[in-house]
């Protein structure tokens, strides 16, 4: 209820006005006090203003509410999690199997890949049935048994929600196909003939070779961000719209707890037949957000959208009417060049440019996902720093923009280094978004095309292909060779090893839970006098969090000022002074910061 209405005050507002906009014409007296009770309450809400430099606290009657900001987020991909029934594809039933050990990490929410019935060209994201469930990943049965074995442990689950674009085998398309005369032709982007900017704007360049295709049936060019069996809904069409929305409502009414919003810019665009940036249609965001609410206040949608800072305020919605969530692609990529270069600038200016958000808003942070490390936003002199450092090799590179490895070999399997990564990532600000497989070091296979190198088979023990599947054949292949075989990298192994990154994770992950200032307090960088060095510090509730991390291979000693107060190291059971920080090389520390001795 706290945040529907916070959301929702400025449109509240608003209609004030506009309504009494006639009778303040003609009663002065009441013009007099509307105004100046609109005044007041305005100012009253003024801290909350999203343009403000200052990230605004929540107040402990709203953490419910905006339970999103402090969440866990698991994200796998159910086709290559667990397979029940040996057909070497994953399934619910494996996947309902494995709820415990997503559990154990401290997981609060799963976000799971298309599920959806698909000809698979896209890994799923070619949709053809936006209502059903893959028979190859189980029925509708299974998915509610797995709802509610999430739900017995307390975890929210999410699902991907693909509107940009249906499978070109959808049965809207293949009726949009037949001619302007059909029912669904204008569900899609047309062109009589072939639009100028046919080879502009490619979301997958040097490998998509056109945003424009010629279908030989309806004699017209289709319109498809990405690839060609891929084509744009007509977000224009209001019929469009409306199926969306029962789309919405089918899901949540089933049990989601929201959704990962795919490809939100070419979502809401209005597409051209010239140039490649188009206007967007925020509203389309505001109505999804009021759906979702209306359904279930509790319900979220994280969006994905890689844009600058000063374009996510239209994102989110000035008052926090737009997506509740999204993915910090801009901390993302200026985290990976301060790993690179070893500096603490980067980051520390890519939060101060993303920390102005409206409060009832949250930023979903990340180390690696289902998709290539996108460094589009680096120059090309940062974009090269990263490479040389984590994917130096071609193969490695994708997109003419990116790398597609996992983090541990990008980090060389180094286990301090990648300590030093996750512990950044749960001690940014707001909410952290975690891998399936990265949690115990998987690899990636580097012969496989474009993304398909870090969506492998979850490697469970050192059975036959990981213990994920007993076919043969599994749906795509196990690592089974290098230092990053199953024989070698698997849950089992990892379990039973208290050392291993996964129990530190899981361990890590507990103390973030202690820790609710990171999502819910203000917090602020702390200057100190190692620029390798970056050190945040976060006060919610009279308390406060000190955490520091050094970039650098080499030991660091340093000064921070926080004034005189009792610094006590949370990993390493130390007090410290203020002139007595000592890191060791990739060192971190999370230090409690109080007035006591």
């Amino acid at each position: 209820m706290a945040k529907t209405i916070y959301m929702h005050w400025h449109e509240f507002i608003q209609a004030i006005m506009i309504t009494e906009s006639l009778k303040m014409k003609k009663i002065p007296v009441y013009n007099f006090a509307l105004r100046l009770l609109i005044l007041l309450l305005l100012w009253g809400c003024g801290n909350t203003h999203p343009d403000s430099k200052e990230n605004q606290a929540v107040s402990p009657d709203q953490t419910a509410a905006l339970w999103y900001k402090n969440a866990i987020i698991y994200t796998l991909d159910v086709e290559v999690f667990k397979d029940s029934d040996g057909d070497g594809v994953g399934d619910f039933k494996g996947l309902t199997s494995r709820i415990g050990y997503i559990d154990s990490l401290g997981t609060t929410v799963i976000w799971l890949a298309p599920f959806q019935p698909t000809p698979n060209r896209d890994d799923g994201y070619d949709i053809s049935d936006y209502y059903g469930i893959d028979k190859r990943l189980g029925t509708l049965a299974d998915f509610k048994d797995f709802l509610h074995a999430a739900r017995e442990r307390n975890i929210k689950v999410i699902m991907d929600l693909v509107v940009n674009h249906t499978s070109d085998k959808h049965p809207w398309f293949e009726d949009a196909r037949k001619g302007k005369h059909t029912l669904h032709h204008n569900w899609y982007v047309w062109s009589d003939d072939r639009p100028s900017n046919y080879d502009k704007g490619m979301v997958f360049p040097g490998v998509q070779q056109s945003i424009w295709t010629f279908d030989t049936s309806a004699h017209q060019y289709y319109y498809h961000r990405f690839y060609d069996f891929q084509p744009d809904l007509n977000m224009q069409n209001p019929a469009v719209k409306e199926e969306i929305k029962k789309v919405i409502r089918y899901w949540l009414h089933l049990g989601l707890d929201g959704f990962r919003l795919d490809g939100v810019p070419f979502f809401i665009e209005i597409p051209e037949k010239k140039g490649d940036r188009f206007e967007h249609q925020f509203e389309l965001l505001t109505e999804m957000h009021l759906l979702v609410d209306s359904i279930n206040p509790q319900a979220v949608i994280l969006g994905e959208a890689n844009v600058l800072p000063k374009e996510s305020k239209d994102f989110f919605g000035k008052d926090g009417n737009g997506m509740h969530m999204m993915f910090n692609f801009f901390v993302n990529q200026h985290l990976f060049y301060a790993l690179a270069s070893e500096q603490g600038k980067p980051l520390e200016k890519s939060l101060e440019e993303t920390k102005a958000i409206p409060t009832s808003c949250a930023w979903g942070q990340f180390l690696r996902n289902h998709d290539e490390l996108d460094l589009g936003r680096l120059s090309n002199k940062e974009r090269q720093q990263v490479y040389d450092s984590f994917g130096p090799d071609k193969n490695m590179q994708l997109y003419d923009r990116g790398i597609r490895r996992r983090l541990a070999p990008m980090l060389n399997n180094d286990r301090q280094h990648l300590e030093l990564a996750y512990s950044l990532l749960l001690s940014l600000p707001s909410t952290p978004v975690l891998r399936y497989g990265d949690e115990i070091e998987m690899g990636d296979d580097l012969s496989l095309k474009e993304r398909l190198s870090v969506r492998t088979p979850m490697q469970w023990n050192n059975t036959k292909n990981a213990g994920f599947t007993t076919s043969s054949k599994p749906v795509l292949p196990v690592i089974d060779a290098g230092i990053y075989s199953y024989q070698h990298v698997n849950v089992a192994a990892s379990k039973l090893d208290n050392n291993s990154l996964l129990n530190w994770l899981r361990r890590m992950i507990a103390l973030r839970k202690k820790h609710p200032e990171i999502a819910y307090g203000n917090w602020k960088i702390i200057k100190t006098n190692a620029p390798e060095v970056i050190a945040m510090l976060y006060t919610w509730q009279g308390k406060q969090l000190l955490v520091v991390h050094n970039l650098d291979d080499a030991p660091k000693h340093i000064a921070i000022n926080i004034d005189g107060k009792t610094m006590k190291d949370l990993l390493h059971q130390a007090v410290y002074t203020a002139d007595n920080l000592s890191l060791i090389g990739h060192g971190y520390k999370w230090i409690e910061v109080s007035d006591r001795l």
